[in-house]
């Protein structure tokens, strides 16, 4: 068992599943008999908290402190629930299927100790329709783990029951902000919700609710099993833990990693992702999926962590980057980006309904060769207005406008290039050798 790649220690090179049996031969559910009957709920949520471990979808907000929001228990009666935000719409994202297809027992084990903690009965797997390979192999381990005695009544002997389900999601990128999905989860419209309430107080069917990502759940056992220290132990800088870093774009080896908490940029991108692909020069790379600030050249050296990426101005977010290459323009690269997201709208909002498509409009302009001098104002007004979060009622029209004020920033003479000569600076580049 790999003790400083915790996260993908099951992870086999065919990326098959990995079942029950090779599961718990391999020091699975150590975590869950080193806790049930042995640790009361606020003991592990002292060492979840004391790990410093921050949640893994996106924000990097303290687990142990969202968690420690539940109300106590007492002799309140009603249910509580756990859900695993397993949606992962996010473009560029693709880490939390790894963990769901080749290990779910981890996923389940970590599910079983979090609602423990939280001393919640019933617990969801909120997941994608786009993932059926995923939801195959998470249904099979849910019946494996009913039938093994880790799910249903009286777990382990300790009097603690907890029913676990799978949902598949009907669609749309809103459902993976959390008072959307749980909107969504009620067969309501996924519109997000007015914080306060916050779920932890009154979520699914208004009762104590807590939302956690599939990366951060399958941390938990290998905490709990194996202490605070030891986690923190693992990060380079200040996060704790291991980090799972994707990259995707026009380099040599695409893929995901589990690496250190902090890892250079550099080391990601060059090492692990094998470097660009030959003929192709880097420009620029979104560090955490598509509702994240552009980050250069200048950049590269800086660690990926929650603190270091925020000060660069942009977010660490999912840890999967996107690569922007000096092939592609950055206009079309964006417009793509914010089509998405106009597209991907609840429609509660007016800047997130109809600024979004407006931004869409003007981009697509751009690209058609049809810009206007007056279309950058409008763009650096979209960015500053809609990109404000007390302009909108959730996070997701100002994510879409992160990559377009950064892409502004960093590459304005492509979008300029657009405006004085039809098309981007690259073009124009090939054009001239072609004569």
């Amino acid at each position: 068992m790999s003790l400083d790649r915790p996260l993908t220690r099951n992870v086999r090179a065919d990326k098959s599943p990995t079942y029950f049996t090779a599961y718990e031969a391999n020091g699975g559910y150590l975590g869950l008999r080193a806790a049930l009957g042995k640790l009361s709920p606020d003991e592990c949520l002292k060492i979840i908290t004391d790990s410093n471990l921050r949640g893994r979808g996106g924000a990097g907000f303290s687990t142990g402190m969202k968690w420690s929001f539940v109300p106590k228990k007492g002799d309140s009666t009603g249910h509580r629930y756990l859900i695993c935000n397993a949606d992962e719409m996010e473009p560029g994202t693709f880490k939390d299927r790894l963990l769901m297809e080749c290990d779910s027992h981890q996923l389940i084990e970590g599910m079983i100790l979090s609602a423990y903690t939280i001393q919640a009965d019933v617990a969801y797997i909120f997941i994608r329709a786009e993932y059926p390979y995923a939801t195959k192999i998470l249904r099979e381990a849910i019946a494996e783990s009913y039938a093994n005695g880790y799910l249903g009544n009286d777990i382990l002997g300790s009097g603690f029951n907890l029913k676990l389900y799978v949902h598949v999601s009907a669609g749309r990128y809103i459902c993976g902000e959390e008072t959307a999905l749980i909107s969504a989860l009620e067969g309501k419209r996924a519109n997000p919700r007015a914080k306060p309430p916050f779920p932890q107080v009154s979520g699914l069917w208004g009762r104590p609710t807590i939302v956690n990502n599939v990366e951060t759940l399958c941390n938990i056992p290998h905490i709990i099993e194996r202490g605070a220290d030891w986690f923190k132990s693992l990060g380079i800088t200040e996060d704790a833990g291991t980090k799972l870093y994707g990259v995707s774009g026009r380099v040599k080896n695409p893929g995901c990693w589990e690496l250190p908490m902090g890892t250079s940029i550099r080391e990601i991108l060059e090492q692990h992702a094998g470097g660009m692909e030959d003929g192709y020069q880097f420009r620029g790379l979104l560090p955490g999926g598509a509702s994240t600030d552009f980050l250069v050249e200048e950049h590269l050296d800086l660690a990926m962590d929650y603190e270091t990426i925020a000060k660069a101005g942009s977010r660490m977010g999912t840890g999967t980057m996107i690569i922007l290459d000096d092939k592609t323009c950055p206009v079309g690269f964006v417009k793509n980006l914010v089509a998405f997201f106009a597209r991907e709208s609840c429609g509660f909002c007016t800047p997130c309904r109809d600024g979004l498509p407006w931004s869409t409009q003007v981009l697509n302009e751009l690209e058609l060769g049809r810009g206007r001098k007056e279309d950058m104002a409008t763009l650096a007004h979209h960015v500053s207005f809609i990109g404000d979060m007390g302009n909108t009622h959730c996070a997701l029209a100002p994510g879409a406008m992160e990559p377009l004020g950064s892409a502004i920033k960093y590459f304005r003479e492509d979008f300029e290039s657009h405006i004085t000569n039809g098309c981007c600076s690259y073009a124009v580049q090939e054009s001239e050798v072609i004569t």
